[in-house]
């Protein structure tokens, strides 16, 4: 019972609803049935006491006289052409005297005249003990315990004289035919009340169920940390429930917030802490930098004479010139410096990152990817690009297991810049995914959580979107970066 009880309101409502109206309707049929067979049982009374009040008028004078034949036929004549499925008809009549003896029958072979009633079956003796108790002046309907009779007797009798009383007698086997037809047309509106009746209490409970089942999810989770939404259409009606779910979207909108508050609380404590400690390294590194940025003009001044300088040696030059740029502008930006001169993307850029990115991907055996196809120059800041590239194809090399691949695309359209980093492996977990671009935060063993951050607060400074997805056995990460054409 206890197990029934503990059932989720989803099934334990429908399911008491149809117990109660299977219940409700076999009440109402047995109780229908039970009238119905009283009134048959009292037309049956009504009947032989009409009959009964005929016939004694009819006997008196009969009897009186002694004239056994006439009042034999007087009995008989109800009887001839009966049938047995009318339960209306009589199964036999007699007249008894004071002293319980037989004055007439219409079974004289089974009944003989002068007999005494207490002589025959337990049913006859039960009778003649209720007649000599009962008042004879007037009619009875007697019914004896697990008889098979029913028994109307009427006094005969004028002005006072009593000569006897007259004795119906009906077989209660004669009801059983017409009962068993009200019963089963009862039965069989008991049945159509249960078809329209069940589907609507199943559906009207799950109906209202589900609601509270939502509501008690949505409370569960509101006890173990921050609630999910209810949709506002599942239960739009203004009654006691109605107003529990607006009083717990109302909670619930509170806890969401207060949670997104202390979240944000959390990652600007997180973002201080990483700015202080960018902006110290920063200084560090500001004053070398100026050095080796001031000796590789010196170099390239004092190189610019003839003979010219060896292809390799220029293109070294330039890609350090452009990586010690990179890393004065990336200072300048930690530094918090009001205007930092940036120079446009270019291909070579893109260079540059595989030739940075070729030494860890070769220790690793990975195979990478191409498709960059980019105009010659882009209205965006390359240093920044670089190191949103830089940090994201990292990762991805460090997240590829051995043999797998790591792939870069870039295009321009319909001025935007579009990025995707993408790589083989296994995705970080959700727990990881829900907070994988804030400070500290890692799906890799060993790994700090600041490259992402990194490259997400770059990409917020362009003004860009970044967003990560994984499917088939692929992660990838998504950035879009507004291209505006300074006049």
């Amino acid at each position: 019972m206890k197990r029934l009880l503990d059932l989720s309101l989803r099934h334990k409502i429908p399911l008491w609803g149809s117990g109660l109206i299977v219940a409700a309707t076999l009440a109402v049929s047995v109780g229908l049935m039970a009238r119905a067979f009283a009134d048959l049982k009292g037309d049956v009374i009504i009947s032989s006491q009409g009959l009964g009040r005929t016939l004694a008028k009819t006997l008196f004078p009969v009897l009186l006289h002694d004239d056994l034949w006439r009042a034999i036929e007087l009995v008989e004549a109800p009887l001839h052409g009966s049938t047995h499925a009318d339960p209306l008809q009589a199964e036999a009549i007699f007249v008894v005297d004071p002293k319980m003896r037989v004055l007439v029958s219409s079974t004289p072979r089974t009944m003989p005249l002068l007999a005494e009633l207490d002589s025959f079956d337990p049913d006859d003796r039960q009778l003649a003990a209720a007649l000599r108790d009962a008042d004879t002046s007037v009619s009875h309907a007697f019914e004896f315990g697990h008889s098979d009779y029913l028994h109307v007797t009427t006094p005969v009798a004028e002005e006072g004289s009593l000569i006897g009383t007259l004795v119906i007698t009906h077989s209660k086997h004669v009801f059983l035919p017409r009962f068993f037809g009200i019963a089963l047309g009862g039965a069989g509106m008991g049945a159509l009340v249960l078809a329209i009746l069940l589907p609507l209490n199943w559906y009207w409970g799950r109906h209202m169920a589900q609601p509270l089942v939502q509501l008690s999810r949505g409370m569960d989770e509101m006890v173990r940390g921050v609630p999910s939404e209810i949709n506002p259409d599942l239960y739009g009606h203004n009654d006691e429930l109605g107003q529990l779910f607006d009083a717990y979207r109302e909670a619930s909108a509170e806890i969401r917030q207060k949670a997104a508050l202390e979240r944000e609380v959390l990652q600007s404590e997180r973002l201080a802490a990483v700015g202080r400690l960018a902006a110290g390294i920063a200084h560090e590194v500001n004053n070398p930098l100026a050095g080796m940025l001031m000796a590789l003009d010196n170099l390239k001044r004092r190189s610019a004479g003839d003979p010219p300088l060896d292809p390799l040696l220029e293109r070294t030059l330039a890609f350090l010139e452009r990586g010690l740029q990179h890393v004065s502008e990336t200072v300048g930006a930690l530094l918090l410096e009001a205007r930092v001169q940036l120079r446009p993307l270019t291909p070579h850029d893109f260079e540059d990152l595989r030739t940075l990115l070729e030494p860890q991907l070769a220790n690793k055996s990975l195979r990478f990817d191409w498709a960059v196809r980019v105009p010659d120059s882009i209205a965006v800041a390359a240093s920044l690009v670089r190191q949103i590239l830089i940090n994201l194809l990292l990762n991805a090399v460090q997240a590829t297991p051995a043999g797998g691949g790591v792939r870069l695309a870039a295009n321009m359209r319909d001025d935007t810049l579009s990025l995707q980093v993408s790589n083989d492996g296994e995705p970080p977990p959700a727990h990881i995914l829900a907070h994988i671009f804030e400070p500290f935060v890692s799906g890799r063993e060993g790994g700090h959580g600041l490259g992402l951050w990194v490259a997400y607060q770059t990409v917020q400074q362009l003004g860009g979107h970044i967003a990560i997805d994984s499917a088939d056995g692929r992660v990838v990460f998504r950035v879009r970066l507004p291209v505006v054409e300074t006049p």
